[in-house]
């Protein structure tokens, strides 16, 4: 509903601007949300400069938590086996250590996150007839939930008790704000051919990776996704980390830019061009904690009782597995697409479009394990296997659209 400049209900985020505006199924990275809940006021300024604030439903911005793996609680006087690359909504965090600094005890954090605070979306949005320019804003609320157990917590803590919900020393899992900023310009180009545009975009986010809109196309909504099923690896779209030895979030940072054309050949046919890359990287030193927590070591002597994670086959840092190992690698995202389409009548589209997806890691190599699932101990035992720096995607589509 709209009333003088206040709109309520499902609209389109104020947030987007370009949103795919040239493309069939909008892969390029960018915002793209067509339809969300929201509450926004519109102020107009003069001169075709207009203000607007938003309160917009979180659910479509959110990517998980990342989380690792579940260890799972075995019998008193067993360890169980966590693999560093497994993936669970249980977060494993430590509970507790001893004076040598080795773990007592095991934990996990609820890393499903709550619908409690809406995202704050600000734009400055500009028209004229050359064209438009948008400058928008958005803060985005990173939530778990507490340390929880599953079977009871693990082990003991470092004066030998067992380790409950009362003497638990793990922290509780801060909130955190993440936020994303965006600017876009549109030209309109009669000066070439009437109807012809040009599309400049570019956004950078920490902790609100949708905003940025890279996997948005893989599906940033799955803690690991690839950009087609079966590719060489998975990518990570997380919008945080829990760092599992302090249980504090680790927001991560990402960008995009994407540039668009559409040209009219005549009335009845049109093609548009475009492209985007972007990049994904998580919080400094977040890999890395999580390959200490599986390098640590089952308790001995007065905890020798407890159950603890075991290192043995695990993906622990300064292992080959772990090197090679694709989770929480920092990833870019390169796509290109052109299509041509025939208008025939009005609100009647006919076309055909072609896509190339490039993504891959920004630094070293990872396994490819499009045939081949690699187990950790295979890769640590130093058994020859195939590793990939990047894939590459093609794909083609034909559509019929009729609009009424």
């Amino acid at each position: 509903m709209q009333f003088a400049g206040l709109t309520a209900g499902r609209a389109s985020s104020f947030f987007d601007f370009y949103a795919h505006d040239f493309e069939f199924i909008g892969a390029t990275s960018g915002s793209d949300v067509s339809s969300t809940n929201l509450l926004a006021y519109t102020a107009t300024v003069g001169n075709g400069l207009s203000a607007t604030i938003s309160m917009e439903d979180p659910s479509f911005r959110r990517s998980p938590i990342y989380s690792p793996t579940s260890a799972q609680s075995a019998a008193v006087g067993n360890t169980s086996t966590a693999i560093f690359g497994q993936s669970n909504s249980l977060i494993p965090v430590v509970l507790g250590v001893d004076a040598n600094g080795q773990p007592t005890g095991f934990g996990f954090t609820d890393g499903i996150q709550r619908n409690r605070m809406p995202d704050f979306v600000g734009v400055l949005r500009y028209d004229q007839p050359w064209g438009s320019a948008q400058i928008s804003a958005a803060v985005h609320e990173l939530n778990t939930g507490n340390v929880i157990s599953q079977g009871g917590f693990l082990g003991v803590n470092s004066a030998g008790a067992a380790l409950n919900a009362t003497n638990a020393v793990a922290q509780r899992t801060k909130s955190e704000y993440g936020w994303a900023v965006q600017g876009g310009v549109k030209v309109n180009a009669p000066f070439i051919t009437p109807g012809d545009a040009f599309y400049l975009q570019g956004a950078y986010a920490e902790g609100a990776q949708m905003y940025t809109g890279n996997g948005a196309y893989p599906g940033s909504y799955a803690i690991s996704s690839s950009s087609i099923q079966g590719a060489s690896f998975n990518q990570n779209f997380s919008d945080a980390t829990v760092n599992p030895l302090t249980n504090q979030l680790q927001l991560s940072k990402s960008f995009s830019v994407v540039g668009s054309f559409l040209h009219y050949w005549t009335p009845e046919w049109r093609s548009a061009v475009f492209a985007s890359y972007g990049e994904n990287t998580f919080g400094s030193g977040a890999r890395a904690a999580q390959g200490a927590y599986y390098g640590f070591v089952p308790a001995t002597g007065a905890n020798a009782n407890s159950t603890v994670l075991s290192s043995a086959g695990v993906g622990k840092a300064g292992t080959r597995f772990y090197a090679l190992n694709g989770n929480l690698r920092d990833t870019y995202s390169l796509y290109a697409g052109a299509n041509l389409i025939w208008s025939p009548v009005k609100d009647l589209d006919i076309g055909v479009e072609g896509l190339y997806a490039q993504y891959g890691v920004q630094n070293g190599r990872v396994l490819d394990t499009q045939k081949f699932n690699y187990s950790p101990a295979y890769v640590n035992a130093g058994n020859a296997v195939k590793t990939i720096t990047s894939t590459d995607v093609f794909q083609a589509r034909f559509r019929v659209q009729r609009d009424f």
